[in-house]
C-alpha cells in the first residue's frame, strides 16, 4: 500500500504521470479498496480525533478524469455518468428501495438500509445506519453505526482541497428531517439534532443547559440534543438575527438506544 500512496502522490504533483498504466492501476486500485470499506477517506483514532487520508481522496480525484462517459440503462431508467453505480446489494447484506442510488466507491456495510437516497463516491455507512428518505450522503462523509439520517438530511461531501476533513457523524446519532450538516461539521456519538438544524465547519453551537453558554465551533458533543436557534450580531447596517444550534439537554445513557432517544425527544420537545 505504501508504493501505491507513493505513485499517487507523484501523479498528484505531476499531471503527466496520471496517464501511465501504473498509475491507473494504482487509482482504480483506491477506489477499489475504499468501495470495499478496506480503505477510508478518513478514519478514527483511539483518541477520538480523525485522521484524513489525503492521498486517498487524491485518487478519488484522480479517478474521474480516467474515466470514460457511458450509458447505464437500469430497467426503466438510464443515466449518463462517468462512474458506475453500486451493485451485488444482496452479497453485501444491504437494502436498498427503489429508486435509492450509491455510487461505485461508496462503502455500505452490512445492514445499512437506504430509502430513495443518495451515497456518492468516497463516503463510508457504517453497519446498521439508515439513509431515509430523500438523504444525501455527499462524498467522502464518514457515518457510523446505526445513525439515522431522516428525510431530506443533506450531509455534504468534499473531494477538494484533499486535506479538508470530511462530515462526520457518529455510531448511534439521530439527525432529523431536513438537516443540513456541511463543510467539515463532527457530530458526536449519540447525538440528536431536531429538525431543520444546520451546522457547518464554522456554525456556532452554543450549550445553554447551564448559567452560563457554552460554545462550540462545527461539533456537537456526544449525546447532545440540539435545535435550530439563533443570537443577535451587530452590522454596519444594525443589528439582525444570525442563525446558530442550541444544545438544550443530553441523551440519557441507555441499554436501550430506542428508548432513550425517544425520551430524549420527548423531554425536549424536539421535531423530528
Amino acid at each position: 500500500m505504501e508504493n501505491v500512496k507513493e505513485i499517487i502522490e507523484k501523479a498528484w504533483e505531476d499531471t503527466s504521470l496520471r496517464s501511465t498504466p501504473e498509475t491507473i492501476q494504482s487509482i482504480e486500485y483506491v477506489v477499489e479498496q475504499v468501495d470495499k470499506g478496506l480503505l477510508r477517506t478518513a478514519q478514527p483514532n483511539e483518541d477520538g480525533s480523525w485522521t484524513v487520508n489525503d492521498w486517498v481522496k487524491k485518487a478519488i480525484v484522480m479517478y474521474f478524469p480516467i474515466r470514460k462517459m457511458e450509458v447505464q440503462e437500469v430497467g426503466i431508467f438510464e443515466f449518463h455518468d462517468k462512474m458506475k453505480l453500486k451493485t451485488d446489494y444482496a452479497g453485501l447484506g444491504v437494502r436498498v428501495v427503489p429508486p435509492a442510488v450509491a455510487r461505485y466507491g461508496a462503502y455500505l456495510a452490512k445492514g445499512v438500509i437506504m430509502m430513495p437516497s443518495y451515497v456518492n463516491i468516497g463516503a463510508f455507512v457504517d453497519s446498521g445506519t439508515m439513509v431515509d428518505t430523500w438523504a444525501t450522503v455527499g462524498s467522502c462523509a464518514q457515518i457510523g453505526k446505526d445513525v439515522h439520517l431522516s428525510g431530506g438530511v443533506g450531509i455534504g461531501g468534499v473531494l477538494e482541497p484533499p486535506q479538508a476533513a470530511p462530515v462526520i457523524i457518529e455510531d448511534g446519532a439521530f439527525i432529523g428531517s431536513r438537516c443540513i450538516v456541511v463543510e467539515g461539521a463532527h457530530i458526536g456519538k449519540r447525538a440528536v439534532l431536531g429538525a431543520g438544524v444546520t451546522i457547518t465547519g464554522s456554525s456556532k453551537i452554543i450549550d445553554v443547559t447551564g448559567p452560563e453558554p457554552v460554545e462550540y465551533i462545527g461539533y456537537v458533543p456526544e449525546n447532545c440534543v440540539v435545535i435550530p436557534g439563533g443570537y443577535t450580531k451587530r452590522f454596519p447596517a444594525g443589528d439582525y438575527n444570525v442563525p446558530c444550534a442550541l444544545i438544550i439537554g443530553k441523551r440519557k445513557e441507555s441499554t436501550d438506544l430506542k428508548t432513550s432517544l425517544n425520551a430524549a425527544l420527548r423531554e425536549n420537545n424536539v421535531a423530528v
